[in-house]
């Protein structure tokens, strides 16, 4: 392969930081020549497949162990010979400086650019050095004419630049790589890029306040001092499209500016992203204010503190961006909360629960929402919670409620829901349900997490009435329902159980908690009797479903497992992991503890348990023991008694017959005491035998 042709080899730092990471992304995407169409047909692109660049770096030593999908190699915290070697090895070399917490990386690459300028001579073809630093050199760098105020401040003046006093650092490095990178007959080009703070994918220094708008996490997003400083900013891919147009174009200019061309405050930036995501509204408190709260580091506060308009020409002017958000942030949030929710996986999860009384939907519900962190949705609390609502506008509790418009409003809303609930038995028209449904399911934290609703809607029209789209209109030749897929579930699970398993339940409840759940014995029966019913209607809620292809799954309830495991299980399985930033670190710790607890009550229960049948099976072969010698010693009186009695017949016989001869022939042994008494005796009760029946005769 030609050298024209051979992708080149691209060293970047850190790959496992947010910078280095998507920069290694973006550049691992490219074509050779795709910069201008023009060059398109003088370049020769890489061969079908192979991407333009290969993509080599380091990663930190506390990264997880996986490589990175868009590097070719990897190395974990190498030597400084190591590293040396892999340098050598590449045609562009990237360290990036441009976020905080960089002082070893600052080392490393003030290092890095002295050994390469050192070995230079040695190199087989030139090289090229790109340092990735940041605007922060710029922070206190002054117009020349200080009565314009407008005026903005170009890379031509960058020999005027004024660092930030925590990034001097970062300036003398800017100044050594243009100094040992410069030279006609040098074989090491060193270039830097000044880059603004950097946004897009899934966020990282303005990620606070991305996180607390998506959670709600707060009535006003939190805005760090008066916000009225303005920010230089790119896009992250961006930055990466700027690196892609140096290596290959290989500018004049050394010192570039990465910049969109927003000129934005902290507050613009802040309220639109509070605007798109969270509740709309700002709290301006004190700077210091973020490192108590815990939302950023000083070194991150420094950066968000920048107060800097600057004007890239260079890459306006010099280069072929295909550029992703040239206006900004502000202008493009809609792509950029896009690109946030897709990057860190933030997609809510919509979930119906339907099923008769006392089939367990609001527990399975309260567990989904636990494990999922989405909403629980009831219709009772719902309409509850917009009266209190409708109640504090109308009592101007809020000062954001205090027009009277708003306020006029509210009380024609509460008054139509008191009347309604007057003329319907203290229920709800079902127009007046669905209209406060769908406000509820269209609510960010709903539109932002999820939802699981808890036994309502009941009826194909109120599901009809809540999910159907205005905005959307049905294709000719379709028969699908036109709906609201931003607000109508993804998974509809329909619990049932029998009627006597469902009876049985409800009568087990304490009277209190019957009552108060509507399951006393003549509510219940009601309830479950209505349930039937409309499940048998010639259209049923989940024939609804059914319509719009979102076919309900049927779990059958048999168990009393009051903690639903099969059924959490089987739900699970078909929902899928979670996609939410979960718990917090202080969640966390409570979780972690709580689980700690039951796993201590679990295991000192199984030991209670296995004591005690250890105990009871001591005790039992106790008493089998006890049992077995009490049998056997009626066994052995029993067959003592037998002989005894057998034997009684045996003795009297002898006593009458033998003994007599017998102890006569021993008397008469012991007095002559011959040499073989047992012949004695013999002879003694032969003789004596004979003489006898003799007498007889």
């Amino acid at each position: 392969m030609g050298d024209k042709t051979r992708p080149k080899r691209i060293f970047i730092n850190n790959v496992d930081r947010y910078s280095s990471e998507h920069i290694a992304k973006f550049l691992s995407t490219c074509a050779a020549g795709e910069n201008s169409e023009e060059e398109e047909e003088q370049t020769l692109a890489s061969p079908e497949g192979e991407p333009a660049f290969q993509i080599v770096g380091t990663v930190s030593a506390s990264s997880r162990g996986d490589k990175e999908s868009t590097l070719l190699e990897q190395y974990t915290s190498p030597t400084q010979a190591e590293l040396l070697e892999r340098l050598l090895e590449c045609d562009v070399i990237v360290y990036n400086i441009s976020e905080s917490g960089s002082q070893q990386q600052l080392e490393e690459a003030t290092w890095a650019i002295t050994v390469l300028h050192a070995e230079m001579e040695n190199f087989k073809s030139r090289k090229m050095f790109i340092l990735v630093s940041t605007v922060m050199t710029w922070a206190r760098t002054k117009p020349q004419n200080l009565d314009k105020i407008d005026i903005l401040l170009t890379e031509e003046e960058f020999r005027r630049r004024r660092p930030h006093p925590n990034f001097k650092m970062h300036n003398n490095l800017e100044k050594l790589v243009l100094k040992l990178g410069r030279g006609k007959g040098s074989r090491l080009t060193g270039y830097v890029v000044a880059s603004g703070l950097q946004y897009g994918k899934g966020e990282n220094l303005f990620h606070y306040f991305f996180k607390v708008s998506w959670l709600m996490q707060f009535p006003k997003v939190p805005i760090f001092g008066e916000g009225t400083n303005y920010i230089p900013m790119i896009h992250v891919y961006d930055l990466g499209g700027v690196l892609q147009n140096i290596i290959e174009l290989k500018p004049k200019s050394k010192y570039i500016l990465a910049v969109d061309d927003s000129k934005n405050t902290l507050e613009d930036i802040v309220k639109m992203i509070s605007d798109s995501l969270g509740p709309g509204k700002l709290n301006k408190v004190p700077a210091q204010e973020a490192i108590a709260m815990k939302a950023f580091k000083p070194e991150e506060l420094d950066y968000i503190s920048i107060n800097l308009r600057l004007d890239a020409f260079i890459i306006k002017d010099s280069f072929s961006l295909r550029w992703r958000s040239i206006a900004g942030m502000v202008e493009n949030m809609e792509s950029i909360v896009e690109e946030y929710k897709d990057t860190r996986q933030l997609f809510p999860f919509r979930i119906c629960l339907v099923g008769p009384p006392a089939v367990g939907k609001t527990t399975v519900a309260q567990k989904l929402c636990s494990h999922y962190q989405i909403h629980h949705i009831r219709i009772k609390e719902v309409i509850e919670e917009k009266i209190t609502q409708l109640k504090e506008m109308v009592d101007e509790a809020e000062p954001e409620y205090a027009s009277e418009e708003v306020a006029a409003a509210a009380r024609k809303q509460l008054e139509d829901l008191n009347k309604s609930m007057e003329m319907n038995a203290g229920r709800l028209a079902d127009d007046l349900l669905v209209d406060i449904m769908q406000e509820k399911l269209n609510s960010k934290p709903c539109r932002n997490q999820g939802f699981v609703l808890d036994g309502f809607p009941k009826t194909y029209e109120q599901a009809k009435l809540i999910f159907y789209d205005e905005g959307t209109e049905s294709q000719k030749g379709m028969f699908k329902p036109v709906y609201n897929k931003k607000i109508t579930p993804e998974h509809v699970f329909a619990l049932d159980a029998t009627d006597d398993f469902l009876t049985k339940r409800a009568q087990g409840l304490p009277q209190s908690v019957a009552e108060k759940m509507r399951y006393t014995q003549e509510e219940f029966v009601a309830r479950l009797t209505r349930y039937r019913q409309l499940s048998t209607a010639e259209e049923t809620l989940l024939d609804y479903f059914d319509e719009l292809e979102i076919h309900p799954e049927h779990i059958e309830v048999t168990t009393g497992d009051s903690e639903y495991t099969d059924i959490m299980k089987k739900i699970t399985e078909t929902v899928g992991t979670p996609k939410n930033y979960g718990l917090s670190p202080e969640e966390q710790e409570e979780e972690d503890r709580k689980k700690e607890e039951e796993r201590k009550q679990r295991l000192a229960a199984e030991a209670a348990e296995k004591k005690l049948r250890n105990e009871t099976a001591l005790a039992e072969m106790v008493s089998q023991y006890e049992e077995w010698q009490k049998n056997l010693s009626e066994l052995q009186r029993q067959e003592y008694e037998l002989l005894e009695a057998r034997s009684l017949p045996l003795r009297n016989y002898l006593m009458k017959y033998v003994m007599p001869s017998l102890t006569k022939a021993m008397l008469d042994c012991s007095k002559i005491k011959p040499e073989d008494p047992v012949d004695f005796l013999a002879e003694h009760l032969l003789r004596n035998n004979q003489q006898g029946e003799q007498s007889q005769s």
